[in-house]
């Protein structure tokens, strides 16, 4: 009798065991699963790399997030033509090499197309095998090296305002405001070289000179030898092309030694969190940016305003947080793909194809018109000049 309950007792845990098992597998469905019931059709696959950790985690965790945002709500509404979108996200680490061994593990996977990377140099990186492999890729990056020359970059498109157009801004701005003499302080990576290109060719003829150049690396926690030379040099205002963290340890290195003179980055610092690391400093700082960090301030006439209230809205309501300029290129790359796609399908060619024939579409970062010869499709009006007063954007120009 003994025996018999102790194998009744054994039977009740396996089938209790096995009921557990079932609940727990309901409850847990595979990322696949969740595409597939988005919409009956098979599901489109497109692949993200994006810098979410390492030195510039202040670019691409914005833009993780926007992209998750956008596929669960794309995916919630049918997706494109009944296929949801399957999105794979992987994580470079701020690092070229994870960059180009990412987007080779997206490719093999299938991805129709590729988002990212966040910046310059990673975005770089991946050209290469992009090209070769013939995949369509948007960067999120602002180097215009990443798109020129067209005929070397087929595939290749981007969606933040590259660095001649936001180096004639700032241009345009120290013309109106008889400053001649500058100093041009900048990274030592692709982003950096490439605002350092744009701007010699800028000022080539110009009536303005640069009269101290000086170079950091990203992981430099002290510009003050660099700025010394700077506050010795005569420049009537400085010009800085990095991104956090570097370039508000710089801004902070500015103000300790007492520079008075104007201080001028690139659109490489437009979020809140190189304010943060300024602590402080950031006030009075000057950059040209995309629109949305003013969007209530920009005219009710502006074409972009709804779209950057819209998104406002839909990022706020899921983060509780506001988006930022680096989280509108990824939600700029992932509406261009979503346009291609619902017209080309699943053909990477037809989407390349796609991409460049796109005219008027009407963006975070501005409104875009790619061309054979123009694979980012963005001008000056696509960016406004901006000032940090007391911690906040405010509209100057």
């Amino acid at each position: 009798m003994k025996k018999i309950t102790m194998r009744l007792r054994s039977k009740l845990w396996l089938v209790l065991l096995l009921v557990l098992s079932l609940l727990i597998s309901a409850c847990s469905p595979t990322k696949e699963a969740d595409v597939k019931s988005a919409g009956g059709n098979e599901p489109y696959k497109i692949g993200a790399v994006l810098d979410i950790s390492g030195n510039s985690s202040s670019l691409g965790v914005p833009e993780r997030d926007t992209l998750l945002m956008m596929v669960e709500k794309l995916n919630a509404n049918g997706g494109v033509k009944g296929h949801p979108i399957d999105l794979t996200i992987m994580d470079n680490k701020s690092d070229e090499t994870e960059s180009v061994l990412a987007v080779k593990t997206l490719i093999e996977k299938g991805a129709l197309a590729i988002l990212g990377a966040s910046s310059s140099g990673t975005s770089m990186a991946m050209i290469k095998t992009v090209e070769s492999e013939k995949v369509p890729m948007i960067s999120l990056a602002a180097a215009s090296s990443i798109v020129e020359p067209t005929s070397e970059r087929q595939w290749v498109y981007k969606t933040a305002q590259s660095d001649i157009v936001m180096i004639n801004k700032i241009i345009s701005y120290l013309k109106k405001n008889n400053l001649n003499k500058i100093a041009f302080l900048y990274m030592n990576n692709s982003y950096g070289d490439n605002g350092k290109k744009a701007i010699s060719a800028a000022v080539k003829d110009s009536g303005i000179d640069i009269v101290a150049e000086e170079k950091f690396d990203a992981n430099d926690k002290d510009m003050t030898p660099q700025l010394t030379k700077v506050k010795a040099s005569g420049a009537q205002v400085a010009i800085v092309w990095a991104i956090p963290p570097s370039a508000s340890i710089l801004t902070k290195n500015f103000k300790d030694i007492g520079l008075s003179i104007p201080l001028i980055h690139s659109h490489g610092v437009g979020n809140q969190k190189f304010i943060e690391l300024a602590q402080g400093a950031a006030d009075g700082v000057i950059l040209p940016i995309g629109k949305l960090s003013v969007t209530q301030q920009i005219s009710d006439n502006d074409s972009q305003k709804k779209v950057l209230e819209s998104y406002i809205a839909d990022y706020s309501k899921k983060y509780n947080a506001e988006p930022n300029s680096f989280g509108g290129y990824a939600w700029d790359a992932f509406n261009l793909l979503v346009n291609a796609l619902e017209k080309a399908g699943p053909d990477r060619v037809t989407i390349r194809d796609e991409l460049e024939k796109t005219q008027g579409f009407v963006g975070i970062s501005g409104v875009f018109n790619m061309t054979p010869q123009d694979h980012n499709g963005l001008k000056e009006d696509s960016a406004v000049l901006v000032q940090v007063d007391q911690g906040k954007w405010k509209l100057i120009e």
